[in-house]
């Protein structure tokens, strides 16, 4: 459970992190962010129930990379307050691919 809490809190630091800095991605606050960590989180995983294993972001290919950029970018209309362009998404799966390789979000 605290690997849980962890994961979700990293990563919504990571998103407030990349909103501050990324042009197409408007700034959100803490609880924005944990909520629209979930929703990635869901999204996801839903995802990844559908087409398998193939496209997940930890097999750092190409579809993995896509496939997190749509999720980020399907996540602004779930999560209120946050928004986000294509090309922002598209940026934001690539910092938080490379932020990920550093700083897992996981307990491994």
């Amino acid at each position: 459970m605290l690997g849980l809490i962890v994961r979700f809190v990293v990563s919504a630091l990571v998103l407030m992190l990349v909103s501050f800095i990324l042009p197409g991605f408007a700034q959100m606050g803490f609880g924005t962010a944990i909520l629209a960590a979930v929703v990635i989180a869901l999204l996801g995983f839903i995802a990844e129930s559908l087409f398998g294993k193939g496209i997940s972001p930890q097999n750092r290919g190409l579809i993995g990379f896509l496939t997190s950029a749509v999720v980020i970018f399907l996540a602004q209309f779930i999560v209120p307050g946050m928004q986000i362009n294509v090309i922002g998404a598209l940026l934001a799966a690539i910092i938080i691919g490379v932020v990920d390789i550093f700083v897992p979000t996981e307990l491994r």
